[in-house]
C-alpha cells in the first residue's frame, strides 16, 4: 500500500475540475476578464462569454435563458427560490440550505409544514399532498414545495416527478435542488420542477458559481443593490467562472456514473458484516454508499481512513465544524445510528482495483476495536 496514490472518495463535497474546463477558464481569465456589465468591447467580450453560459444552463434544465440567474453557490441559489414564500413544504432530508430557511420563515410567522421521513429516505407524495391541505386556504395556491432531487448523504432519489404530477394545477410550486443529481441522472428523473438549483462544483466545474432557474414567477431578491441578474442578485459577474460552468455542462453524461453502481453494490457487500446501508431498498445515485458502522462513529473512521490514504465523509460538507451527526440518516433512523455513519461518494474515474484497494483499507480498520 506504500506510495498508492490516495483515494479521493467525497465527489459529493466538491469534484476535481476536470481539465477542460480550467482551459475555458484560462480562455476567459486571458480574453474575458472584464466588467459584463461595462459597455466597451472588453466588457461585451465578458458579456458574450456570460450569456452563453446562460443559454447552456438553459438548454440544461429547458427553461427560458432569461430566466436563468448566476448566483456564487448553491445556497444562495436556494434562498433566492424559498426565502420570500409564504408558505414552505420541506423535510428534515433537505440541504441545510433549504432546512435553515423553513426555520427562519417558520420563525417570522409564516407556515412551515415538515415532510414525515421514513425509514427509506424516499418520501411519499401522498405526504405532500396531506401536507398542502393542512395549509391555510390565504396561503395554499403560493406554497413552495421543496425538494432535494437526490440526497446529498444517502444519495437517495426522491420521485420529484410524481410530486409535480400532484402539484400541477394547485397554483403550489415546485423547487428542485438538483445539485447532486445532474450529471449523475437523466434529467426525465428529476424533471417537472417550476424552479432549480445547479452547482457547478458538483459537476467537475469551478467552485464560486451556481444558477437559479425557474419557470413563471421570478423570485424575490435577497441582496439588494445594481441591476446585474435583473436586480434578482446584484453583484459583478464573473464570466471565467460561467465559462467553467457552461464547460462543466457541456460534459453531462449519466452514463460515466451508472456503470459506479456495481462498484458501489461491491463495496457494501464486502462491507455487510460491520454496517447497515442506510436507504438500501430503494434508487440512489450510482456512486453514493452511506453506512452505520457498528462499534464506531462516523467521525473516528473518517480520521482513521484518511491517515491511510482515503477520504471519505460522515456527510454534508457544510455540519464541518459542528459536533451534529448526519442529518438525513438523524431523519431517517434517529441520532445514534447517525453518528455511526459514514459517506462513500466515488468519482467518475473509480475503478475496480481502487475499490479493491480501499475494501482492504476498510477492513484492516474496521477489524480492529475502535479506541474508545
Amino acid at each position: 500500500m506504500a506510495g498508492a496514490a490516495r483515494l479521493y472518495w467525497d465527489w459529493n463535497a466538491t469534484t476535481p475540475p476536470h481539465p477542460d474546463v480550467l482551459a475555458a477558464m484560462q480562455h476567459a481569465f486571458e480574453h474575458a476578464w472584464a466588467n459584463p456589465s461595462s459597455p466597451h468591447q472588453a466588457g461585451r467580450t465578458a458579456r458574450a462569454c456570460l450569456e452563453d453560459a446562460r443559454e447552456r444552463v438553459a438548454s440544461t434544465l429547458q427553461v427560458d435563458a432569461r430566466d436563468v440567474l448566476f448566483a456564487s453557490s448553491g445556497t444562495e441559489a436556494n434562498n433566492l427560490a424559498l426565502r420570500a414564500a409564504p408558505a414552505l413544504v420541506v423535510s428534515r432530508l433537505d440541504h441545510p440550505s433549504i432546512v435553515r430557511v423553513a426555520e427562519a420563515v417558520a420563525a417570522e410567522g409564516r407556515s412551515v409544514r415538515w415532510l414525515p421521513v421514513p425509514e427509506t429516505g424516499r418520501l411519499d407524495p401522498d405526504a405532500v399532498r396531506q401536507a398542502l391541505i393542512t395549509l391555510p386556504d390565504a396561503v395554499r395556491a403560493g406554497a413552495v414545495v421543496a425538494l432535494t432531487a437526490a440526497n446529498h448523504e444517502t444519495g437517495v432519489v426522491q420521485p420529484v416527478p410524481e410530486v409535480a404530477r400532484l402539484l400541477r394545477g394547485s397554483g403550489a410550486r415546485l423547487h428542485v435542488d438538483a445539485a447532486q443529481a445532474l450529471g449523475k441522472l437523466p434529467f426525465e428523473r428529476f424533471a417537472g420542477a417550476d424552479s432549480y438549483t445547479i452547482v457547478a462544483h458538483k459537476l467537475r466545474g469551478p467552485q464560486g458559481i451556481a444558477a437559479l432557474a425557474w419557470r413563471g414567477a421570478a423570485p424575490a431578491p435577497v441582496l439588494l443593490g445594481g441591476s446585474q441578474e435583473r436586480g434578482l442578485r446584484p453583484g459583478t459577474q464573473s464570466a471565467p467562472l460561467a465559462a467553467g460552468f457552461s464547460c462543466a455542462l457541456q460534459r453531462l453524461d449519466p452514463g460515466r456514473y451508472a456503470r459506479l453502481a456495481a462498484l458501489r453494490d461491491r463495496l457494501e457487500r464486502a462491507l455487510s458484516s460491520h454496517a447497515e446501508v442506510n436507504g438500501a431498498g430503494v434508487e440512489r445515485l450510482p456512486h453514493v454508499s452511506n453506512a452505520s458502522f457498528r462499534g464506531w462513529t462516523g467521525e473516528r473512521l473518517v480520521a482513521a481512513l484518511d491517515v491511510r490514504g482515503v477520504g471519505v465523509s460522515t456527510g454534508s460538507a457544510c455540519r464541518v465544524g459542528t459536533s451534529e451527526p448526519s442529518a438525513a440518516v438523524s431523519a431517517m433512523w434517529g441520532p445514534e445510528r447517525a453518528r455511526a455513519a459514514l459517506r462513500i461518494s466515488l468519482g467518475e474515474d473509480a475503478d475496480e482495483g481502487a475499490v479493491e484497494r480501499g475494501i482492504l483499507v476498510l477492513h484492516s480498520i474496521l477489524e480492529r476495536q475502535p479506541e474508545s
